[in-house]
C-alpha cells in the first residue's frame, strides 16, 4: 500500500510542489483518473504558509497539504463516485462526478474542488496515471529537499512510527504522514536595563498548566527560544547569577508569541 511522508522540517516554501501539480494537470487529461485542473481556484496539492510569532521572533513555516488518501474513507461513504485503488489512493471518478458540486462537502479535510468549466468535482489523484507507469507522483519527483516522499508503507515503517497526522480533523485513518508538523513557540530576550547589556547564560524553566517542563539559557545575544509547544497557560521562571528571580505566570498560547524583552535587576 501506497504512501506519502511529508517533513515539514525539511520544506523551504519554494512552492515547486504546488506548481509541479499545476503542470502536470493543467491543460492535460489523465483519463480514467483525471480530466484537466483549471489554471486557478484549485490546489489539488497545497502550500499551506503560516506566520509564527512577532517581530523580530518571528518563524515562517510551510506545510504541503493534499488528498489524505484514507484507509477508511469518509468520501468513499458519502458517494459511489470515490473508490479506492489497491495501491491505497483515493479517486474521484471523474465520469460519476459530472455535474455533482455537492461531492465538495465529502472531504472533511477540504481537498475537493469544483471546476466550474467542466461541472466537474475535483481532486488530488496521487498522479495515479504516473505511478501505474511505476514512476512518483510529480510533487514527490520535483521536490528539491526531499520533504516531500512517496512509496510502499512498509519502506517507510520507522518514519510512520514517529509522524503525526494533519489537524484538524482527523478522520478515515490517512495515509499521509507528516514529520515535524509546525507547533508553537515561546521566545524572548533577556537583559541588564542598568547596564544597558543583555544577558547571556540565564536559566529559564517553562512549565505548563499540566506541570510539563523545559529548560534552557540564553543565547549570544540574549535571546531563548522554547519550541513544538502547544496551546496552554505556561508560567516562565528566569535566574542569573547575581540577578533577582523573574517569575512570568499566566503566559496564554494560542499563537506563536514573542514574550519581549525582560529586564532582570541585581
Amino acid at each position: 500500500m501506497k504512501v506519502f511522508v511529508i517533513d515539514v522540517a525539511k520544506c523551504n516554501g519554494c512552492y515547486g510542489c504546488q506548481i509541479a501539480c499545476k503542470d502536470e494537470h493543467v491543460d492535460n487529461e489523465w483519463m480514467p483518473y483525471a480530466k484537466p485542473q483549471p489554471d486557478t481556484g484549485h490546489f489539488w496539492l497545497k502550500l499551506k504558509e503560516k506566520t509564527h510569532g512577532q517581530v523580530p521572533k518571528v518563524r515562517l513555516e510551510y506545510t504541503p497539504y493534499l488528498c489524505m488518501h484514507c484507509d477508511d474513507a469518509p468520501c468513499i461513504k458519502k458517494s459511489d463516485a470515490f473508490y479506492k485503488r489497491p495501491d491505497g489512493l483515493v479517486i474521484l471518478d471523474p465520469v460519476k462526478a459530472q455535474g455533482k458540486k455537492e461531492l465538495i462537502e465529502a472531504c472533511p479535510y477540504g481537498t475537493v474542488y469544483w471546476n466550474e468549466e467542466l461541472q466537474l468535482a475535483q481532486k488530488c489523484t496521487g498522479c495515479a496515471h504516473l505511478v501505474d507507469e511505476g514512476k512518483p507522483p510529480r510533487c514527490v519527483e520535483f521536490c528539491a529537499t526531499d520533504a516531500l516522499r512517496f512509496g510502499e508503507e512498509e519502506d517507510f515503517a520507522e518514519e510512520i512510527a514517529k509522524a503525526e497526522f494533519i489537524q484538524p480533523p482527523v478522520e478515515g485513518r490517512p495515509r499521509v504522514y507528516y514529520l515535524n508538523l509546525p507547533k508553537l513557540f515561546i521566545a524572548g530576550e533577556v537583559w541588564d536595563p542598568e547596564e544597558d547589556e543583555i544577558i547571556e547564560g540565564a536559566k529559564l524553566t517553562l512549565t505548563s498548566s499540566t506541570g510539563m517542563t523545559w529548560e534552557g539559557t540564553t543565547d549570544g545575544f540574549g535571546d531563548f527560544w522554547f519550541r513544538r509547544l502547544c496551546p496552554d497557560t505556561y508560567c516562565l521562571k528566569i535566574e542569573a547569577e547575581g540577578y533577582q528571580p523573574v517569575i512570568k505566570a499566566g503566559i496564554k498560547l494560542e499563537e506563536s508569541l514573542n514574550i519581549g524583552d525582560i529586564p532582570m535587576h541585581k
